[in-house]
């Protein structure tokens, strides 16, 4: 059995940054992976991430019916590939609102108020525009303005400011409310995921094992803590491997209470409902999941300017 400072659980938007963050702290860190690597050129062209979802590196999961949703099922993709949902994500940067961080500090997260949280979205910032109370340079997270703005893009911000909402031009600065052109994680007309940022800054140091490719079935538990994880290889191989110091689990918002389920940590009815011995009931596992809903609406325009049938031969090139 291999034995590591720290084992990270899923190399996708966090899993990546933690992996950099212990690295380059000097700890030995064993980084595992589901899917494959991030060697395909539609993850990394930002115009062409709509062709890897429902590919080998997403997880296409799906709700039950939906009661408010007219008992449709929807589809949530998850990313599973290095980058995780940030190599199939679009792009989007977005920090959510300020008293959305205060909340989660009145309920009792310390260290999560959003005056908690600014500086480290400062330092991880390289902001192409802004360098202020609200955004940062010279950190690993790439963001810029986009390149091309299209023509129904920039009438529908026009027109949404004729019928009075206000113009905002930092949707992660001092208010969110209005409308805009988001900044995007990218830079150099490429993707900046986290694996092409945080994780290629420490992917040649010998502290870092990564391995894809290898699913994670289980925690291995010594006097009620995570001592070890079990997992399976694509080609058939499985094995062990165990930790000094701690085992994180990045694995996603699905993914990851499903391992502590898997490992007989969550609500002890639902486990025993699958014969799975109890080791520690949670009844939070698994629990109060949200997700952000889109609507996509859809309309004729009367000239051929649409993205319709743009990313197919020689318009796309």
């Amino acid at each position: 059995m291999h034995i590591y400072d720290y084992i990270v659980v899923g190399a996708g938007s966090s899993g990546c940054v933690l992996a950099n963050r212990l690295v380059s702290a000097g700890k030995s860190v064993l980084l595992l992976e589901a899917g494959p690597r991030d060697n395909t050129p539609f993850i990394h062209v930002p115009a062409t991430f709509v062709r890897v979802l429902g590919t080998k590196r997403t997880w296409m999961y799906q709700t039950e019916p939906e009661p408010g949703a007219n008992g449709r099922v929807l589809t949530v993709p998850q990313g599973r590939t290095l980058g995780g949902g940030s190599s199939v994500n679009a792009m989007i940067y977005i920090r959510g609102q300020a008293e959305d961080y205060d909340e989660w500090r009145q309920l009792g997260c310390r260290g999560w108020g959003y005056e908690d949280v600014l500086p480290v979205f400062r330092r991880c910032e390289d902001n192409e525009t802004y360098s202020n109370a609200f955004h940062g340079v010279g950190g690993p997270l790439k963001v810029s303005e986009p390149r091309h703005r299209h023509p129904i893009s920039s009438a529908f911000v026009r027109a949404a400011q004729e019928v009075g909402l206000p113009f905002n031009a930092d949707f992660n600065g001092a208010e969110q409310a209005g409308v805009g052109f988001y900044q995007t994680t990218t830079f150099a007309q490429r993707r900046g995921s986290t694996a092409a940022t945080y994780l290629k800054a420490v992917r040649r140091s010998p502290l870092l094992t990564l391995r894809t490719g290898c699913m994670v079935h289980g925690l291995q538990l010594e006097n009620g803590a995570a001592s070890g994880i079990r997992y399976r290889a694509d080609n058939g191989e499985s094995g062990t491997a165990a930790a000094r110091e701690e085992i994180i689990l990045c694995a996603g918002a699905l993914a990851t209470p499903k391992l502590l389920m898997l490992s007989g940590i969550g609500p002890a009815s639902e486990l025993a409902a699958f014969g799975i011995p109890v080791v520690r009931d949670l009844p939070g596992v698994g629990e109060n999941f949200q997700d952000h809903i889109t609507a996509s609406v859809y309309g004729i325009t009367d000239r051929p300017i649409s993205l319709k049938g743009q990313d197919r031969g020689w318009r796309a090139a």
